[in-house]
């Protein structure tokens, strides 16, 4: 069980008194409810996570309802991709609904509901609804079609479901009130001609019911006790309830509305996601970059990374901003659990070792993981001829560079002490190859005679090794509200987001990398096999998260400086003190 169902929140607090007073006859039935008009993101991860998790918590059920009544915009390859996605987040669910299997019976409802003078057909122009609702200050006014007579309106429904109108012409609106306070509640629309092919029901039906008439009977036809939403739906609450019991239905489900889940430097709004990839800012909706969980699944985020993150950031009634940085723990938390560790170069500098034997090669061993002996060792070879990081060596170090200069000693992972004789460069002045050597005794990383070296690096064999592709991912924006003041967001994307390294040089074994597999390449990151676009001729690895948080690290460093120059402004101060004194 997560972490998260053990502890207590308002929404479970509610849950519990409600079995307490045999409420539902204790039943608890929640349902996850997508529209099936595009990919999910992590803020659906959100709602997957807790109403999957309080069925669980309460021994109840949870249904996975697709709320597919915009037929516009509903597409195949949608409905598949959620299925995939709450299955891969690891949730069980019998087999998918969808709204539309109840198509018959919301229009049934809908003809009882202009029986009871509850509705009625509306002939207005959308242009004259909107003109007529009225706004936040002003009160909406009647629609002069309002008051058609029963047998009118049961008529001119009949024919629009016939497909008699074009769209646009007619509308189903609910009789409530065009003067309440709450503008949900001003005679909304319940049914409109919409003549597109539906992905379930194809051309049955040319009239369509609206979200929030479709959703709360779904519930009410599905017997769900708890409906869980965000707090955007706050206000539609009344409309919710206002339906349900106008309607003999089999049980009223009672709505509870929740903070929906808000990342820094991201955007969740499915249109600015949308613009993103359509305006090629990105490659897809799968670009690990975007918050788009087919993205965040193809960068090599876990199923248990991300119930822990949205476990851990909780649930409340108030809208809050959470930081990325803690998605990011949250995946490095589990991969260090359960990554092997490999060797990776993925910016490859050429090393001689000049006294190591002419065509000798020697396998050493290495662990699979340095706190999990049961994951066992592997072997690496080591040769004459090896690749570094170009980052592991300084012509003119600083004094604190603890890795590979001239006439510097430093450890290989797992090998020899090398130490750097001379410098190979090109004619602009470049380093291309280091010439070493190495001691014979250090075998393991040890010398006998005690001696110490500060740094250890690491390495692969330039004759063993898998040539591959690899893909540095950063935040995708610079700004921690990209939404932030009146200009256009995508003016806070961040243009170094992507790194493509060609060449990069990993161990051989790695050539059998498996997908969704995540290894830690030593000292720069987590990475996985890329999905889409690796091969067995070209393989591609994502960065999933580096080791640490760099950004953080900035941070660390800006408010060490802050208080740097704070210290030095108190000195100040009390020298002018002292001197006065």
């Amino acid at each position: 069980m997560d972490d998260a169902i053990k502890k207590g929140h308002f929404i479970e607090t509610i849950i519990t008194k409600d079995i307490e007073n045999n409420k539902n006859d204790g039943r608890v039935v929640t349902r996850f409810p997508p529209e099936p008009n595009g990919f999910l993101h992590i803020g659906h991860a959100k709602s997957i996570c807790l109403n999957f998790n309080m069925a669980q918590k309460f021994n109840g059920k949870c249904n996975l309802r697709f709320d597919d009544s915009n037929p516009a915009k509903e597409k195949q390859i949608y409905i598949e991709s959620i299925i995939s996605t709450v299955k891969w987040l690891g949730f069980e669910f019998d087999t998918p609904l969808y709204a539309s299997n109840y198509f018959d019976r919301l229009y049934e409802f809908a003809v009882e509901l202009i029986k009871k003078g509850k509705a009625y057909v509306c002939s207005l122009t959308p242009n004259e609804i909107r003109e007529y609702r009225g706004t936040l200050t002003e009160v909406g006014k009647d629609s002069p079609y309002r008051e058609r007579p029963v047998e009118e309106n049961l008529d001119l429904f009949e024919r629009m479901k016939q497909g008699e109108f074009e769209e646009g012409i007619h509308t189903l609106r609910a009789k409530i009130n065009m003067k309440s306070p709450n503008i949900n509640l001003r005679d909304p629309i319940i049914y409109r001609v919409k003549k597109a092919s539906h992905p379930r029901t194809g051309t049955k039906w040319v009239i369509y019911p609206m979200y929030d008439f479709t959703h709360c009977l779904s519930d009410a036809l599905e017997m769900i006790t708890h409906s869980l939403c965000s707090l955007e739906f706050e206000d539609h609450r009344p409309l919710y309830d206002w339906i349900i019991d106008q309607l003999e239905t089999p049980s009223h489900p009672q709505q509870i509305e929740f903070a929906r889940m808000n990342i820094n430097y991201t955007v969740l709004s499915k249109r600015k996601l949308q613009r993103l990839v359509e305006e090629n800012h990105v490659s897809g909706w799968d670009d690990p970059r975007l918050p788009t969980l087919e993205g965040i699944r193809r960068r090599g985020y876990t199923p248990a990374s991300i119930r822990n993150f949205c476990n851990t950031i909780g649930v409340s009634k108030k809208d809050s901003r959470i930081d990325v940085g803690l998605l990011e723990s949250c995946i490095r938390d589990d991969l260090n659990k359960i990554a092997p560790r490999m060797m990776g170069v993925i910016k490859p500098l050429k090393v001689i070792i000049e006294n190591y034997p002419e065509g000798r090669t020697e396998t050493l061993d290495a662990a699979n993981h340095p706190q999990k002996e049961e994951m066992g060792k592997r072997q690496v070879s080591f040769s004459k001829e090896l690749y570094i990081e170009q980052d592991d060596f300084m012509e003119d170090p600083p004094k604190k560079f603890f890795r590979l200069g001239p006439g510097r000693e430093v450890r290989l992972r797992y090998a020899y002490f090398v130490t750097c004789k001379d410098v190979i460069k090109n004619e602009k002045g470049n380093v291309t190859q280091l010439i070493c050597t190495y001691d014979p005794e250090t075998k393991g990383g040890n010398a006998p005679d005690g001696r110490k070296v500060k740094g250890t690096i690491h390495w692969v064999d330039a004759g063993h090794c898998t040539d591959a592709e690899v893909r540095l991912y950063d935040r995708l924006f610079k700004d921690e509200d990209p939404e932030q003041g009146k200009q256009d967001f995508l003016e806070n994307l961040n243009t170094d987001s992507l790194e493509i390294l060609s060449n990069c040089k990993l161990e051989k074994c790695l050539e059998n990398a498996v997908p969704e597999k995540a290894y830690q390449f030593e000292r720069i990151g987590y990475f996985c096999l890329d999905t889409k676009d690796s091969t067995k001729e070209k393989p591609v690895f994502n960065r999933t998260v580096t080791l640490r948080d760099a950004w953080a690290k900035i941070t660390r460093q800006q408010l060490q400086q802050k208080k740097q120059q704070a210290k030095k402004k108190n000195k100040k101060k009390n020298k002018k003190k002292n001197r006065k004194s």
